[in-house]
């Protein structure tokens, strides 16, 4: 559906905007980190990029947050959006347009997008009667209330009863399923693709797009006695940002190759009414509308600013500088690696100090930093820190970085950030296997130059090949490293097309450095934590029965013993010992078990693992989490290995 004169080599990503009722919290950081990534690795890729972001400032809720400070709306709200911009700034984001819903320009597109829906009939005037969730800014339905609060965020409703303007949105419903059906890139990842057909088939509502009017709101244009919608104004600002309606900027940049948004935010506005609107207008559709997961609590609880139980990005970083002795922008970075790597994009993760201080000591100071670390010096000490020829026997990590430079390609087409770093770290772990079989400290002993020559070249150029594809993830620690190399002196390409084998230009003085990653002494920078952040001692889900007492058959034969798979895990924050596992056995849902095995398993090595449950334990809460079941381990004192099947049985499979 894209536009005969779009340019290929273009790529416009957004991530959603943030109201401005509070501050920047890690949620926002994460849909923002991950859009960064996304743009830098384009633009790395030589396309031209529109990474856009901004700020929702519309709405009640706004309103009630800046009466609760005796400010103004607009002073409450330019205060906290230069919260946000100095928390991008901090976070290294580099975005090219930062939209406020309050620009004089905006609130013209969108009177004009909602003067074209009502001339064409799209929009007409009704009554509505119902309840409205401030918080969430969304119309509900009796049916979906859940003790009388908003089923979202567990907040009281307010009753409303007001003539109101509705868009057509259950006209558009079989249109949407069939164009979610044909397109299945549209909506990611799959999961979310089917709640939001399963809420399509489950019957679409024409959607209310007025309130009554208020001063803290765009006014309907025709209509002084009403406001527009705030969640209609919000979805519009994709299109102002690239010039709708008619400027020559829209039609180079539209439609997005990627919308960014959290998984809450999918169902009733982006994956339904944002559409269906672009359907009314006659507007070719994004490419792909990719909902995330949330970073949960210890209780298992979504974090978010309505729950008073975020974490601030920036104070996280800044306490890693405090117990790592990292530089600041080197703990920026290795949160962004942590967040990107620690979960797969789309599920939900939790955050922990154990979990990052591990990150950061396994994955950055021992391979990656070990790389550099044992490198720079062999450099300094047989080659005199200058760069040699790539003579006879270079080349040995040509196929690796071939490889590597596919796979990563792959995995950003899939907005698979984990898959990308996880490609990265294999040939990270080839340059450090090369220097240990080629020993070049025994190549300068046996006075063999040319191989020793060959072998150091080859991996400082692996080294810089890393350093470029990880310039996405952790913009600050690619340039310490090209830095340190001497690439920035030397004014080497940094381009996607210079991720091959012999491309460092020999002669290139190095410029070793510090370390860039200090080894942490996990235990006592736990100790050195503010309390808040600080985990609990007790990381046991529950005390192991006595050994050696027989039991009956028909004892035994009460367990429900069933096969399950692992389709999600995830470390529980600040318990050295947890995993939350979502475990298929043949359930409508998975079943959700908190298990006492992530001392000795990495989540990921779980996942699509056959396992045996006992499926009929009595559920148990775990650190706030409920646990509906036990997975079989072997292990007296730490568990060594789960129980498995040694052939391919389906989920639900009776076990006896």
């Amino acid at each position: 559906m894209a536009p005969a004169n779009r340019s290929t080599e273009t790529f416009y990503i957004t991530t959603p905007i943030y109201y401005v009722n509070d501050r920047p919290h890690i949620g926002h950081s994460y849909t923002t980190i991950a859009a960064d990534c996304l743009a830098r690795y384009h633009r790395l890729r030589g396309e031209q990029v529109l990474f856009t972001t901004g700020t929702d400032e519309p709405g009640q809720k706004v309103a009630r947050s800046a009466a609760a400070r005796d400010m103004a709306p607009q002073e409450f709200a330019d205060e906290v959006v230069e919260a946000f911009k100095l928390m991008w700034e901090r976070l290294h984001i580099d975005y090219d347009r930062f939209i406020r819903t309050t620009d004089p320009n905006h609130v013209k597109v969108v009177q004009h997008l909602f003067r074209r829906l009502v001339d064409s009939g799209e929009i007409y005037v009704g009554q509505y009667q119902g309840w409205y969730c401030v918080p969430c800014e969304t119309y509900l339905p009796a049916s979906e209330l859940q003790d009388g609060a908003c089923p979202q965020c567990g907040r009281q409703v307010e009753e409303v009863a007001e003539p109101a303007y509705f868009f057509r949105t259950s006209q558009y419903a079989d249109r949407l399923l069939r164009y979610i059906e044909e397109h299945p890139e549209f909506i990611m990842p799959s999961s979310r693709r089917n709640e939001v057909r399963t809420f399509i088939e489950g019957g679409m509502r024409d959607a209310c797009v007025t309130r009554a009017r208020t001063e803290w709101d765009i006014p309907v244009p025709t209509d002084d006695s009403q406001s527009i919608y705030v969640w209609l104004d919000a979805l519009t600002n994709y299109l102002t940002v690239v010039g709708y309606p008619d400027d020559q900027y829209f039609q180079t940049w539209w439609p997005p190759q990627v919308q960014l948004i959290g998984k809450d935010i999918l169902t009733r506005f982006h994956g339904t009414l944002w559409p269906a609107v672009l359907m009314a207008l006659d507007l070719p559709l994004p490419e792909t509308i990719f909902a995330h997961g949330w970073w949960i609590t210890d209780e298992g609880d979504k974090m978010s600013k309505s729950k008073g139980n975020v974490l601030d990005p920036y104070e996280i970083a800044r306490q890693l500088v405090n117990i790592s002795d990292a530089t600041t922008a080197v703990a920026v970075d290795s949160l962004r690696y942590f967040l990107l790597r620690e979960v797969p994009f789309g599920l939900d993760g939790s955050f922990s100090w154990p979990a990052l201080l591990t990150r950061f000591n396994a994955d950055l100071a021992n391979d990656l930093g070990n790389l550099l670390n044992r490198t720079l010096p062999l450099m300094e000490r047989y080659l005199d820190s200058r760069v040699p020829q790539p003579g006879p026997g270079a080349g040995e990590l040509a196929d690796q970085i071939d490889i590597t430079r596919t796979a990563v390609e792959e995995a950003m087409a899939q907005i698979d950030f984990r898959a990308a770093l996880e490609a990265i770290w294999q040939l990270i772990a080839a340059g450090n296997k090369l220097l240990d079989e080629r020993a070049p400290w025994n190549l300068y002993k046996d006075a063999k130059l040319v191989e020793l020559e060959a072998v150091l070249y080859d991996v400082l150029d692996c080294i810089r090949v890393i350093a470029i594809m990880i310039g996405p993830f952790m913009p600050a620690i690619a340039d310490e490293i090209r830095e340190q190399l001497g690439l920035e002196a030397a004014g080497t390409s940094q381009t996607w097309a210079a991720c091959q084998a012999q491309q460092l230009p020999p002669g290139i003085h190095i410029r070793r450095g510090k370390p860039i990653f200090p080894r942490v002494d996990v235990k006592r920078s736990l100790s050195r934590l503010p309390a808040r952040a600080k985990p609990a001692d007790n990381d046991q889900p529950s005390a192991q029965p006595p050994a050696g007492t027989t039991v009956t058959i028909d004892q035994f034969n009460q367990l429900e013993l069933k096969v399950g798979v692992i389709v999600e895990a995830h470390r529980v924050p600040a318990a050295d010992k947890l995993l939350r596992l979502l475990v298929d056995i043949g359930e409508d849902q998975p079943r959700q078990i908190v298990a006492g095995l992530a001392d000795q398993f990495n989540p990921r090595e779980l996942l699509n693992q056959r396992v045996i449950l006992v499926a009929n334990l009595e559920p148990t809460t775990i650190r706030g989490i409920e646990s509906q079941g036990m997975i079989l381990a072997v292990g007296d004192e730490e568990p060594i290995a789960v129980v498995t099947t040694n052939r391919e049985c389906p989920p639900g499979s009776t076990v006896r």
